[in-house]
């Protein structure tokens, strides 16, 4: 844990009391701070105090005492509207923050030289982060993982000199992160996402900045508009800005070709990765993240051959394209991340022949966004609510059955991609779906995936 030792003594409000909220309250008052936690939940009210967090309904709390107000991420800052304790605390002129914030000013109190990558973006975050701490942790260093991607900061081990973190930030968590100061700053992508919250695209796109623009290296995909301009923003103010790009050469930066990650410098290209064999990192969207990585990884300090060694050893993030094990030829890839058409075109795009398992709950657009990707697919297994409207979609297209469940799903297109005689055939979850209606969540679906996978015959299972 990091005791937040800045607000030692002092009062601090803190809403929502979930897995990172309690976590935060939990940091503060190890590191002193007097709290007064509360939540719209009785149950998660109950279980901080049951935990000696301080509660106490900030309704009727005098806001007038309180140093700071630490909000949960996943609680409104300014759209649809502000949460009532936003607008408490702004009437009282109390500071909003998260718990990224207190983490960057634990970091500047206690170690402020030590390396700090952090990442956003709309669409690759969580792999690149991974890829990240792999490829640290690989070389030998002490590797702190955290943030959006499933582990609260202020967990981790308190900072140190020789300590690298990797924190994964979400456009919320920015937004609560107002002095955020990476030493290597990722921006990767903008699309339109989380506009309930944010109100407008150029809103969204104005929070995600604000990670880079505090960074002391800035690295930024530059193949949507809204990402080239932040680059140019950031690199006219005086910043150092490292570019990165997917579709294109540049002449300063790291960008792909093909399955090759080139470096540009002062005029000179050179080769400095190839992601050929690499399977946890096919596909486009993966050279991005690789070179974000790679441009993270050099600005604090690893050698070209620690990251490309790293590279190699990568075993990918867990339910998304996951090869988890193999009969014969045959690989079956989890995906089960992909809870949207949108998230589930990278996968499909990166296999030839693929005995795809799809379905679930499904989200508005079903899979037409996926059409161009049809011939590629051998056969569909469609499974949950989504079975019959995705059906619909594929029509003459591609063949397909009602499989139902996963179970079904699995054991059918296992025989049937057995019987391939092309080169490359994978079975594939990537649902395009959410889980609610079979499964608690994408995790647990992923996971019964594998469980079901490794109760095949003469599979050999890589996870």
């Amino acid at each position: 844990m990091i005791a937040v030792s800045s607000f030692k003594g002092r009062k601090v409000a803190l809403f929502g009391l979930g897995g990172s909220g309690l976590a935060t309250a939990e940091a503060l008052s190890a590191g002193g701070a007097i709290v007064t936690a509360w939540d719209d939940n009785p149950d998660s009210v109950e279980k901080a105090s049951g935990r000696g967090i301080g509660v106490g309904d900030l309704r009727s709390a005098d806001w007038s005492g309180f140093a700071a107000f630490v909000l949960s991420p996943g609680v409104p800052l300014t759209h649809p509207k502000p949460h009532w304790t936003v607008e408490l605390a702004k009437a009282a002129g109390v500071e909003i923050i998260g718990d990224v914030e207190l983490f960057v000013r634990e970091r500047r109190a206690l170690a402020p030289s030590c390396p700090f990558i952090a990442i956003t973006g709309t669409n690759g975050k969580s792999t690149t982060t991974a890829l990240i701490a792999h490829i640290l942790k690989a070389s030998g260093r002490d590797t702190q993982l955290g943030g959006n991607i499933g582990t609260a900061v202020l967990t981790l081990d308190p900072p140190a000199n020789d300590r690298y973190y990797v924190v994964e930030c979400s456009s919320y968590q920015i937004d609560l992160a107002p002095t955020i100061d990476p030493t290597a700053g990722i921006l990767l992508n903008l699309t339109p996402d989380h506009l309930d919250r944010h109100g407008t695209m150029q809103h969204y796109a104005d929070i995600k900045e604000r990670l880079v623009a505090g960074s002391k290296v800035a690295i930024v995909g530059i193949d949507d508009s809204y990402c080239a301009l932040i680059g140019d923003r950031i690199e006219q103010a005086g910043n150092q800005v490292r570019r990165i790009s997917k579709r294109q050469p540049l002449s300063d930066g790291l960008f792909a070709d093909g399955s090759k990650i080139m470096l540009a410098e002062r005029g000179a290209v050179r080769l400095l990765a190839d992601l050929d064999g690499i399977n946890t990192l096919r596909g486009a969207h993966n050279a991005q993240n690789a070179a974000a990585a790679i441009g993270a990884c050099l600005a604090v300090g690893l050698t070209e051959e620690e990251i490309r060694a790293g590279l190699a050893s990568f075993p990918g993030l867990k339910h998304r394209m996951q090869p988890i094990g193999r009969i014969g030829d045959v690989v079956f890839i989890n995906d089960s991340k992909a809870t949207n058409a949108e998230a589930a075109a990278p996968a499909l795009s990166s296999y030839d022949t693929i005995y795809w398992i799809a379905g679930g709950l499904p989200k508005e657009g079903g899979i037409a966004a996926l059409k161009p990707l049809f011939s590629r697919i051998a056969k569909a297994y469609l499974i949950g609510e989504a079975a019959p409207q995705f059906a619909a979609t594929l029509g003459n297209d591609v063949p397909y059955e009602i499989a139902g469940t996963l179970e079904n799903a699995v054991r059918h297109a296992a025989v049937d991609a057995a019987r391939d005689s092309r080169q490359g055939a994978v079975v594939m979850l990537s649902p395009a779906c959410a889980s609610f209606d079979q499964f608690k969540n994408f995790e647990v679906r992923g996971d019964a995936f594998v469980q079901l996978v490794a109760g095949l015959d003469g599979v050999s299972m890589l996870v």
